[in-house]
This record gives C-alpha cells, sequence and structure tokens, in this order.
C-alpha cells in the first residue's frame, strides 16, 4: 500500500478558503447594522430616521394660504397638475417665514420640462430652446401659470 499524502498546494488553498470564510462572516457580522433584515432587505432603523426628518416640502395647501389667487389661477391653467414647489423650490423655510425669499425664476426653470427630449411624453409640449427664442426670456412671451396667455 503506497504512502497516499495530500499535496501542500492542497493543504495551503484549504487554508486560504477558510481565512476567507472567516474573514468574510467576521467583517459581515462587524459592518452589516444590528436592524438590517429586521423588515426585510434593508436596514430596519432607516424607517425611525426618516419619520423624525423635518419636512421641507409645504405642499400647495400652504401656498394657497397666501397666494390664493395665484393658486386658483394655476388650477384653470395647463400647469394645474405641477405643484408650486416644482419651479418655486422648496418652499418649507418661506411658509414658517414669509421673509425668506424663494429662488428667483430663470428660463432654465422652464427649459427643465419644456426642452425637447425624446424620453418625455408626446402631450408634453416641447420646444428647442436654441430656436423657440433668441436671446429673450420665457415669460416675455408666456406668462409661467398661463402659458398660452401673453403678458
Amino acid at each position: 500500500m503506497a504512502n497516499k499524502r495530500i499535496p501542500p498546494q492542497f493543504t495551503r488553498l484549504a487554508l486560504l478558503t477558510v481565512l476567507i470564510v472567516v474573514v468574510f462572516f467576521t467583517a459581515r457580522s462587524i459592518l452589516t447594522p444590528r436592524s438590517f433584515g429586521r423588515y426585510g432587505w434593508y436596514r430596519g432603523d432607516a424607517i425611525e430616521e426618516l419619520r423624525q426628518k423635518q419636512p421641507v416640502f409645504a405642499g400647495r395647501v400652504s401656498c394657497n394660504e397666501c397666494h390664493k389667487e395665484a393658486v386658483q389661477k394655476l388650477a384653470k391653467a395647463e400647469h394645474k397638475a405641477v405643484g408650486c414647489e416644482s419651479c418655486h423650490g422648496v418652499s418649507g423655510g418661506h411658509v414658517e417665514n414669509p421673509d425668506v425669499k424663494l429662488p428667483k425664476l430663470t428660463d432654465s426653470h422652464c427649459v427643465r420640462c419644456h426642452q425637447r427630449s425624446p424620453a418625455r411624453p408626446a402631450w408634453l409640449k416641447q420646444m428647442d430652446p436654441e430656436k423657440h427664442y433668441n436671446g429673450q426670456r420665457c415669460v416675455e412671451c408666456h406668462v409661467p401659470h398661463q402659458p398660452t396667455e401673453v403678458p
């Protein structure tokens, strides 16, 4: 009967495999948050953390308290489905303190939605900013709350 020894490379490979598995499970236990997997494949504490965050968006109802005329005008126009904060920016601070000014609107606010793109739905009015207006501002020809009106 011949002496059957395991070749040394197999022994080294087995030890390396065991070492990798041990390092993996050790790192996993150290790096994985304790709440991971409590409610599925995400960190359970994230729900509580998100719940504690203060809201920054005010919502159209808050805008209606002071800007009733503009909100009513918007409700009858093409932009009726667009929230006020989509164009005017996050307004939570403005609702709390009216002295907090909202960002000044620029043409980039209009172009953000209306620049021609094949990814946008066909019903959304699109234009090529280079051809549509030459050096003019959008508000020179369009009223933002009622774009079909001429200022």
